[in-house]
């Protein structure tokens, strides 16, 4: 694993738990939970993009 995706890889678990938790627990959502989703999904994809590419190589 190169030293960029370990930092990356990282920050995807942490939004995916904050995901998580705002999927089981609503109410405790705080309200830039949408933007959290959006930036997990999207930073999911490019990371998935990226790991596709180098492998590749």
């Amino acid at each position: 694993m190169t030293s960029f995706m370990k930092p990356v890889l990282i920050i995807l678990i942490i939004l995916n738990v904050v995901v998580l938790l705002g999927q089981l627990w609503p109410e405790g959502a705080p309200p830039f939970a949408g933007i959290v989703n959006k930036l997990f999904l999207v930073g999911s994809l490019l990371f998935f993009i990226r790991l596709l590419v180098v492998s590749k190589k």
